[in-house]
């Protein structure tokens, strides 16, 4: 088994009154690729940022490669990789500058920048394009180049903080590639996303919402919240107000809308299908489908905030 290479135990961010990180444990092995995914807010960045020594945690603790992020950012800083959201090389300089600033910037000079320069080109594919100003490169060769550097000076812990917003989803995929080619050699990759077919290429996942992790492990592993349970999804005219009726049946666990279908989490399989049929038919709303699918990583999404969601509503009434 992967020795541990980050440790996180009750790691929590308050920016005043707001908690954007709450009680976050989890662990992350050597090798690994890692995905924290949640919606927009949910606190994936400022993890990323407490654990690149970027961010003072509120309380809590973790460790990257051994170190303390709280008690020594900068010794983190100095062993990972990290590449900001937002594209972080500057754009007036070349790609060639751009490669020659952040060598220097990690201490690498002589045969050993030499070295790896020319692996980052290659890496990146932008051989014969050294000359070319950052900022007219296609978004897609721009990512790559913002990772060729970010590991120029080969570390083993590497962050990437929604790395593949804003690109094509050619240039997702190739990017992709250069991810699961660096865990090959043993570096371990924690990346952020909200991107769900991304999220299926990590080897676990945590899923994040309002602060708090909802879920953790793998695809496989996250899918079971299903067990003993069947996913049916219907397709009917009115879909909305489908959704609102079979919503008051007993039978009916959850009930979520993915576009103009209608994804249902029910007991008994069995007799589900011609009891949701009657329900609708009674209503005029006749169903043109109602299938039995395998769930998906967005149905189990949906189903871990809703759940949270409910949850924190319950612990709010009991506290009035």
């Amino acid at each position: 088994m992967a020795a541990n290479v980050i440790e996180v135990a009750n790691l929590v961010k308050r920016f005043g009154a707001f908690t954007s990180v709450d009680d976050l444990t989890l662990t992350v092995g050597e090798g690994e690729v890692f995905g924290l995914l949640g919606s927009n807010g949910a606190g994936k960045s400022t993890t990323i940022r407490m654990l690149c020594g970027l961010l003072t945690p509120s309380a809590g603790r973790a460790t990257v490669l051994g170190l303390d992020v709280g008690r020594d950012p900068e010794g983190v800083k100095r062993r990972i990789g990290y590449m900001t959201q937002r594209f972080s090389l500057y754009e007036d300089l070349s790609v060639d500058q751009n490669l020659r600033f952040f060598g220097g910037v990690y201490g690498l000079d002589g045969a050993v920048y030499e070295e790896r320069r020319r692996w980052a080109i290659d890496m990146s594919g932008l051989g014969g394009k050294e000359s070319l100003l950052t900022g007219d490169l296609p978004g897609g060769w721009k990512q790559r180049l913002a990772l060729a550097c970010a590991v120029l000076h080969r570390p083993k812990v590497v962050f990437l903080d929604e790395p593949t917003g804003g690109v094509d989803p050619l240039s997702r995929r190739r990017f992709w590639k250069l991810i699961d080619a660096m865990a090959g050699e043993g570096v371990t990759i924690i990346v952020t996303t909200h991107y769900l077919d991304e999220a299926e290429r990590c080897d676990r996942i945590a899923l994040m919402h309002a602060g708090r992790l909802v879920a953790l492990g793998t695809v496989r592993e996250l899918k079971e919240v299903f067990a003993g349970r069947t996913l049916l999804e219907v397709s009917c005219p009115r879909f909305l107000e489908a959704q609102e009726r079979l919503e008051q049946e007993e039978f009916v666990l959850e009930a979520s809308l993915f576009g103009t279908r209608l994804h249902l989490v029910v007991e008994h399989a069995a007799t589900a299908v011609a009891r949701v049929r009657g329900v609708l038919e009674a209503d005029g709303n006749v169903p043109v489908a109602i299938e039995h699918i395998v769930p998906s990583l967005e149905d189990v999404f949906i189903h871990c905030i809703e759940a949270e969601d409910a949850k924190r509503a319950a612990a709010g009434v009991a506290e009035a």
